[in-house]
Order: structure tokens, then C-alpha cells, then sequence
């Protein structure tokens, strides 16, 4: 059988293969030829070299990169994997195969198929190696658990006591979440399961899922593949089973605080023992376009990569050392084991199996089969080590805090043939110290319990359901305030009568949030708060978890309903803020909630001044089901929402459905680059095309424009 290439009406690419391995070449190609750009700015990322065509603002992200040891721990698990899991090496090489094939001749000159983007900035696409997939799902990970917040803490426990732990505990500006609920057969209208969900991440263009179909003689899998990543590894439909993933939200990466000193031989670290130990110490040149090259110390101790401070530590001004350990790094491996037995799975017995292999990054999956059964599980590795480890730096020349093993992951079980996760305390419970609040995950619930059973077309309305239970705090301050001037009076009324629906054209869900910002900003003004103003000096790329209004803006339901609050009078503040805003509100033309939460997705290079700017209204908040996260008290933006939605039905693969924030296509001016667009906008989906006589055949190789 030769390989096919097939699209859809929405330009969503079915591929078709005699075997795995073909199949693995023929999604590389293809998705060089889609995403040609995409997989060069994230390859450059890995490696740390960004900044040698998209200039200084790349800078800091390019230094994380190397002092983390991104590359060097993507080869380090490549070389295992080549060792252990033979199979899986040699497919995921035929994908890198594929992607340089497709990569080929694009940017070399006026390529009418070539990316617009290689031109501005006058790349042309390097080579893949076989780590490189690797690299890039580490890359896209190695943040994702949000281990910046132990500075945090730090900083917050340091100057304000360890109650504050408690009071900022919520899942930050910069953590990854998603819902994901799944509906027994007893509860639908065809007596087989549904999953659904969608992941919440910063919304990319292109985006950071893409959608895909895996057909060989093995399998035929439709999901949403990672681009630069063979397989389906988040969520994928094999006919038989389906999968899906939320993040457990789970802490499994550790911040020690180094004593670094120079030696004549190199540097060296303090450990546990009270000996000093040799560090492992290079430098590395990081290219900058348009200004000087930037020489990189690069360190490691016992514990991992040294990420921020050297061994000067506080005496020239810099944060003390701090290293980071984290599982792909101490054991060579990032659960690439799992992917191939997840195109392969036929049952939620064998997805149960596949993820035991999975490492990183931590996740709660739901699963069902067309035979009845269901999973609801952890995946990945939590090791186990002291309960501070968990919440703060810990210094790493006292002992008691090395690792010494790997939790158990924990199952659940439907609670009346439901299972929900939205990054609250659930399953992983146990493994995790941060967790969203539970508004998002008890408001899927209500709206399950709404109806007996369910079709996968009644499932869509649930992704994009608007009420903010989290609103309850602010509102009930409001209610307890009296002797307000008139239109702060007439705001607190209007307020007090508003439906808590988040929504675009909402004229009061735009008062409710100003309010909300004016208060975040007069908290994080409180003298109490003015030693955490000022973050400490760590890496740029650190700085969204260090930010005083963020965290006061995300942990805003704690601080108003915490028995004390430093001294803070805010019944007071509450008043204050409401009158500022009532006042600046006279005179003016009512405004809408999409007025100012608009979409800021991110674009590696910002788009030309005569280009396309997409910043559309949105519906939906941080803690609404439709989960599009402004920053209260610093910018109504979003930058992170749903990255895709999906509807698995297992009764009927083709009546599942799909959506991504902008289009299949990573090409701008493509006529798939921004098409669904408008229905993710308005919470619709796509058919899942499942006859491949409904598909259209590409006779050579895709286009590329």
C-alpha cells in the first residue's frame, strides 16, 4: 500500500500507511509542509537558539533553555529510549525522516509554498534530529507544573508568615489546565460513553494542538496530535476506546537552594554530607540577532541544572543559586514508550497499560470502550521525598530531601456514571499542593445533573457555559456596604442583581470586572503587601509566577474571605474601589465584558503593521467553565482559553466532534489558516470524518500554500 494523504472540508489531514512507520514519516511530512514555521521556532526553542532569528525578546527564554539542559536531557532520553524501546526510536525517527523531507527547499529563496515568516526573518529551516521530538515535548512541558511557585512561596512565607501558603493557594498565571468529564453509557441516549473537555492553554498561533488522523493496518486513530511530536498522545479516538487528558496539577518537580563556590579546578556545591562536590560547569554561546552574542554559564549539581543565581550568589546582587530536579533529567526518560501502544489500544485495558510507561508531564486521564468500560487514573511519575520539598526551595546541603522513589498513581472511580476533572482536588489529591478551585469542576456537575442522559450534541453547550461562581466572595463585601454616594449605590444594586454570567455582550459582567481590577490593585497597594512589590531578581521567564497582582488577582475569592488579612481593612477597600470605579463610569457609554476581553494569542513574531490582528471579544473568565483567563487587576486580555474542544462518542466515532481556536493550517492567508475560528468563537464543532469516501485524495505532495 502506498501512502495517502486525504483532507477534509476543513483541511484537516488523513493519512493512510501500510505500517506505523510510514504512517510516522507521513504525518512529519505533513506536518512540515502545514506548520513549517511552528516547528522551526519550536526546534529553535529546545535547543535554546530562538534569539538568533527572533532577537532579544527570545534572549531570556533561550538562556532558560540551556541552563535547564533542555537539549541535553531530550538526547540523554533518546539514547535510552534507542536502548529500551527500539521499536519506538526507529518510529519516532521515521516521523523526524518525514518532517526533514517536508522542511526541504522551504525558506531557500521566494518560495511561493514557503511560510511568510521565514522570509521576514531570513531563515531557512535547520535539520531534525531523532532527539529533537523529544526536546520539543520537553520544552513545552518543563513549565507546565508550575514549579516557579515555590519562589513564590518563599518570598510570601518570608515576608508575610506561612499562613499566606494557604491564602495565594490557586492555580497561576502561568500553570496549564483543562476540563474533561466523561458520561457513562447509563447516562446517554445511545447506552455508549462520552468524553469530553478541552484543554486550557496560552492560545498559539498556530495552535499547539493539530488536528489529525493515524489510519494503517494496525490502527486508525482521529485526535489531536502535539506538532513536532509523532502520535497521538493527549486525546485520540481509535473506534474502539478513547482518551483524553486534564492536568493532575500535580508537583513533581523540586527547586534546592545551592552553596556554589569557584575553585581553581571549576565550581563546586555543598551537599547534604557536608562535603563540597564537583559541579559539572560549561558556557555556551547564545546567538542574539541584531546585537552581541551572549556567553551563558551553564551548571549543574547533584540535584539538577542550576536555573538561577551562580556562586556568587547575593554578594554582586543576584539571586542565590537554585537548581531544579525534575524526573526526565534523573531518569532518562519522557515516556515516549507510551505512544505507539496508544494508536494501538482496543480497549480501556490496553490505554490503561500504555500509560503506565507515561512520564511527563503528570495527568488525570479518563478513558472509555465501546464494550462498557472506563478509566479514571493518573499517569506519570511523582516521586516521593520530604512534604517541603513539595511547597518550597529547599536548601541542598541539609538532608532529608532527596527523592526516594515514586508514588503510587491513584484511580477513581463515576459518582452516578460521571466523572469530571477541572484541576481541582480530585484524584490527585495526594500528589499536588496547588489546585484550581473547585467553581469550574462543580459547575460541570450541576449541568450534567441537569438532564438524565446526553448525545454528543447536547455536550457543547457545557464547554461554553459563562457563570461565575466565583464572583460570591466580591458580591457578598458588596452587599455588606452601605452610606455609598448614588452611582456607587446604583453600581452595588446593579451588581447585586447581575446573573454572574460572563459574557461578551454583558454590560454588568464589565462593571463586575472592574470592580474586581480596582480592588485587586488597591490590595496589592496595602502596605502589608509592599515588601512582595518588588519580585526578586530570577530569570525573566520566571517573573509571572513573582508578580504581586497576578497572584492577588487569582487568589482574590481567599483574600476577601480569610477570617484576617494583615491588618487590611477591606470592607474599606471594597467601598473605596467601588466608588472609583462608579465615578469613572459617569458620562461615559455603558461598555460590554468583549469590549476589553479580547483574544491576545501569542505569535512568535508579532504580525506586520498591515497584517492580520486577530483580537476578537470573548465570553468566559478564569474560573467560568469557558475558561478564558484574563489577569484581574492587570489586563482583561486573554491569552490562555480552551486550545481545542472536543466530543468523543463511542457509540459512533463519526458523530464525535471537534474544534481549534484558528484553523488546521499554520500558513497565514491559507484558507484554512483561521476558518474555525468563528465557530470556536460561538462554541460549535466540527464533524469528525470518519468514510474515507468523503475525503479529498491528494495526488502529490500536500500544498503548502
Amino acid at each position: 500500500m502506498t501512502t495517502e494523504i486525504h483532507r477534509d472540508a476543513w483541511g484537516v489531514p488523513h493519512l493512510r500507511a501500510r505500517d506505523p512507520f510510514a504512517l510516522a514519516r507521513a504525518q512529519g511530512l505533513v506536518t512540515a509542509h502545514d506548520r513549517a514555521w511552528q516547528l522551526e521556532v519550536e526546534r529553535h526553542r529546545a535547543q535554546g537558539t530562538s534569539a538568533s532569528f527572533l532577537g532579544p525578546a527570545a534572549l531570556a527564554w533561550d538562556v532558560f533553555a540551556r541552563r535547564v539542559r533542555l537539549e541535553d536531557t531530550a538526547r540523554r532520553c533518546q539514547a535510552a529510549l534507542t536502548e529500551q524501546d527500539p521499536e519506538t526510536a526507529a518510529w519516532v525517527a521515521a516521523y523526524v525522516d518525514g518532517v526533514n523531507e517536508g522542511l526541504a527547499g522551504i525558506g531557500e529563496g521566494p518560495s511561493p509554498g514557503a511560510a511568510p515568516e521565514f522570509a521576514r526573518v531570513g531563515l531557512a529551516p535547520g535539520r531534525w534530529e531523532p532527539w529533537t521530538p523529544l526536546a520539543v515535548w520537553l520544552s513545552t512541558h518543563i513549565l507546565f507544573a508550575g514549579f516557579p511557585a515555590k519562589l513564590w512561596r518563599e518570598e510570601a512565607v518570608r515576608h508575610l508568615g506561612p499562613e499566606a501558603v494557604g491564602l495565594f493557594a490557586t492555580d497561576g498565571p502561568g500553570t496549564a489546565g483543562s476540563n474533561g468529564w466523561l458520561v457513562a453509557g447509563e447516562r446517554t441516549v445511545t447506552g455508549h460513553a462520552l468524553l469530553a473537555g478541552d484543554p486550557h492553554r496560552f492560545v498559539e498561533d498556530p495552535g499547539v494542538y493539530q488536528q489529525i488522523r493515524l489510519a494503517c493496518d494496525e490502527f486508525d486513530v482521529v485526535g489531536l496530535a502535539v506538532p513536532g511530536v509523532p502520535g497521538i498522545a493527549h486525546f485520540g479516538h481509535t473506534g474502539t476506546v478513547a482518551w483524553a487528558i486534564t492536568n493532575a496539577m500535580a508537583d513533581y518537580q523540586d527547586l534546592y537552594r545551592e552553596r556554589l563556590r569557584r575553585t581553581g579546578a571549576g565550581v563546586e556545591a555543598l551537599g547534604p554530607d557536608g562535603r563540597w562536590h564537583r559541579a559539572a560547569r560549561h558556557t555556551e554561546p547564545v546567538h542574539v540577532a541584531g546585537e552581541d552574542t551572549v556567553e551563558v554559564e551553564v551548571l549543574e549539581t547533584d540535584r539538577g541544572p542550576v536555573i538561577a543565581g551562580g556562586p556568587e550568589g547575593l554578594d554582586d546582587g543576584t539571586p542565590p543559586a537554585v537548581s531544579l530536579r525534575y524526573p526526565p533529567r534523573v531518569t532518562g526518560d519522557l515516556g515516549f514508550g507510551a505512544l505507539l501502544p496508544l494508536l494501538r489500544a482496543r480497549r480501556v485495558t490496553d490505554v490503561d497499560r500504555a500509560l503506565d510507561a507515561w512520564a511527563e508531564p503528570v495527568n488525570v486521564v479518563q478513558a472509555a470502550d465501546t464494550e462498557g468500560g472506563v478509566l479514571h487514573r493518573v499517569a506519570g511519575r511523582v516521586p516521593v521525598r520530604a512534604a517541603d520539598n513539595r511547597v518550597r526551595v529547599v536548601p541542598a546541603w541539609e538532608p532529608g530531601h532527596e527523592w526516594t522513589g515514586w508514588h503510587p498513581l491513584p484511580r477513581a472511580g463515576l459518582t452516578d456514571g460521571v466523572a469530571v476533572m477541572a484541576n481541582q482536588r480530585g484524584v490527585a489529591a495526594g500528589l499536588g499542593v496547588e489546585f484550581a478551585p473547585p467553581h469550574r469542576a462543580d459547575r460541570i456537575r450541576a449541568l450534567l445533573a441537569g438532564r438524565r442522559t446526553w448525545s454528543a450534541a447536547d455536550l457543547p453547550a457545557i464547554h461554553t457555559d459563562t457563570h461565575l461562581a466565583s464572583a460570591a466572595a466580591l458580591l457578598d463585601h458588596l452587599a455588606a456596604l452601605g452610606g455609598l454616594t448614588g452611582p456607587a449605590a446604583a453600581l452595588r444594586e446593579r451588581l447585586l442583581r447581575w446573573d454572574r454570567r460572563m459574557d461578551a455582550d454583558s454590560e454588568d459582567a464589565a462593571a463586575y470586572a472592574q470592580v474586581r481590577g480596582a480592588v485587586v490593585r488597591h490590595l496589592a497597594a496595602q502596605p502589608a503587601f509592599a515588601a512582595l512589590r518588588t519580585p526578586p531578581a530570577y530569570p525573566e521567564v520566571l517573573q509571572p509566577w513573582l508578580a504581586l497582582v497576578p497572584r492577588i488577582g487569582y487568589a482574590l475569592e481567599h483574600l476577601l474571605r480569610a477570617e484576617e488579612l494583615y491588618g487590611v481593612d477591606r470592607p474599606a477597600l471594597v467601598r473605596a474601589a467601588l466608588e472609583e470605579v462608579a465615578h469613572a463610569r459617569v458620562g461615559r457609554p455603558p461598555a460590554r465584558w468583549g469590549d476589553t476581553h479580547r483574544l491576545a494569542a501569542w505569535r512568535a513574531l508579532p504580525e506586520p503593521e498591515d497584517g492580520e490582528t486577530l483580537t476578537p471579544a470573548l465570553s468566559g473568565d478564569h474560573d467560568c467553565v469557558l475558561c478564558t483567563s484574563a489577569v484581574p487587576g492587570l489586563t482583561d486580555l486573554a491569552a490562555r482559553g480552551p486550545a481545542a474542544r472536543y466530543v468523543w462518542d463511542l457509540a459512533r466515532r463519526e458523530d464525535s466532534r471537534w474544534v481549534v481556536p484558528h484553523g488546521a493550517h499554520g500558513t497565514p492567508g491559507h484558507p484554512h489558516h483561521h476558518d474555525q475560528l468563528p465557530l470556536w468563537l460561538r462554541g460549535e464543532l466540527v464533524p469528525v470524518v470518519t468514510d474515507w469516501a468523503h475525503l479529498e485524495k491528494e495526488s502529490d505532495a500536500p500544498p503548502r500554500r
